[in-house]
């Protein structure tokens, strides 16, 4: 039964038969008990499946992964302790010491130095572009060693749309898969393997949890990209493997080979496990999360509206916003609404927009962003303080930038609140 995206946010993942808890249980053991050597030694070996010990699985964290992996119209999924470990995992899986990817420089402080400093210390390098350039431009950025493409629905924190077309047909012609980051869009509003993805992630800290109470993340693989196709640059993936008597993963697990592998190597090496427990908080947040993001976008585009008409307001960035420069984007790939989050900026420059910020009551300012409570930072002096001005500059953080994650509350107590704010001071 191919039910709709609402119906599968509360349903799928867990399947209880009879007798069985109808709430998703918490499999809080780091164990599994089994009768014979022979039976456990055999999910050593992959040769079946089952659970053994929780840093490689647990039933709790494959029923999310799985619910996930189906509102993102997925083969395979894997839960990570955060998003930073899913994008981390998602390129680590196919790159290794003397290899190359490209991703475009609008994406989150945190992940850019990941990409940026720790991958470049491994000995991978990452090449940031401008997402707005054109295909023939792109295309110059391409090595013989490139082996991925990875950018974000909605950056974060300039909140611009990717044009994920455009990146897909990028990837595809030089034979590399296409990374998606669909954090802020959520599946609720973009399912990026629709417009050609390959891979997704998320940090499920975000809407997807809600509530700011579980840090984790997670990998969704389309299954589509075919990596025997172009053997000779997934070597990881289509030779054998000796850690595990050699096992070539996409000869003995076909469209699951990318998430076997992850699981299998970089999970049983980095133990970058989800807590069951932070799994069954995510699960929660996903039963809401269709009707959460309606309302986060509603609210947003009011008071995006509001800062826009706001004399004390320099500018305003939200995609739909009629007359933004990614309205059109925004309209192709998210007909439904962006997210919850805006960026602006008042006018004055980076010492206002402190003074601004230390003003609000509702809003607080905090790390966090995209869950139901209002919140708001200053990127150049919190996530981002760690780039130079022109790292700042090439990602699309202005000095004066503030990112406003608009929650559920009533819109008129977050408009009234940003409207105090801005009298406060002359």
């Amino acid at each position: 039964m191919n039910n709709k995206i609402e119906t599968k946010c509360i349903h799928e993942g867990w399947k209880p038969s009879q007798g069985e808890p109808r709430q998703l249980p918490v499999y809080q053991s780091t164990t599994f008990k089994y009768d014979s050597s022979n039976a456990m030694g055999k999910l050593f070996d992959l040769e079946e499946e089952g659970y053994f010990y929780t840093r490689l699985q647990n039933p709790t964290n494959d029923a999310v992964a799985a619910k996930i992996c189906a509102l993102e119209g997925g083969a395979y999924a894997m839960l990570t302790s955060s998003g930073q470990a899913a994008n981390f995992f998602a390129i680590f899986n196919i790159c290794e010491a003397g290899d190359h990817f490209i991703a475009s420089s609008s994406i989150y402080g945190g992940t850019y130095n990941l990409f940026n400093v720790t991958m470049r210390k491994m000995g991978i390098e990452c090449t940031f572009v401008n997402q707005n350039l054109p295909l023939e431009e792109l295309k110059k950025y391409f090595k013989p060693n490139t082996k991925a493409v990875f950018g974000e629905t909605i950056t974060n924190p300039t909140v611009s749309i990717l044009d994920l077309e455009k990146f897909a047909k990028l990837a595809h012609q030089h034979g590399v898969p296409f990374i998606v980051d669909n954090t802020f869009a959520t599946p609720i509003n973009c399912r990026p393997f629709e417009w050609g993805a390959d891979i997704v992630t998320h940090s499920t800290t975000k809407y997807m949890d809600g509530h700011g109470v579980s840090v984790g993340g997670c990998i969704v693989d389309s299954g589509n990209f075919d990596w025997n196709l172009h053997k000779e640059k997934f070597p990881g993936l289509t030779t054998p493997d000796d850690s595990y008597h050699g096992i070539t993963y996409t000869e003995r697990f076909g469209k699951g080979a990318y998430i076997t592998k992850a699981t299998a190597q970089l999970m049983r090496d980095f133990g970058a496990t989800q807590s069951p427990q932070n799994a069954f908080y995510i699960n929660l947040g996903l039963e809401t999360l269709h009707l959460r993001m309606k309302r986060h976008c509603e609210n947003a585009l009011a008071v995006a509206e509001f800062l826009s008409n706001n004399e004390k307001v320099a500018w305003v960035r939200y995609p739909d916003l009629p007359g933004s420069k990614d309205f059109d984007l925004a309209k192709k790939y998210l007909p439904n609404g962006s997210c919850g989050v805006l960026a602006f900026a008042v006018k004055g420059g980076r010492d206002e927009a402190i003074r601004f910020m230390d003003k609000l009551k509702v809003i607080s300012i905090a790390t966090h962003v995209a869950d139901s409570k209002s919140c708001l930072l200053h990127p150049a002096s919190h996530t981002h303080r760690q780039l130079t001005d022109d790292q700042l500059r090439e990602s699309g953080v202005e000095p004066d930038l503030i990112r406003l994650s608009v929650g559920i509350e009533n819109v008129e107590d977050i408009i009234n609140d940003l409207k105090e704010a801005l009298e406060s001071y002359d």
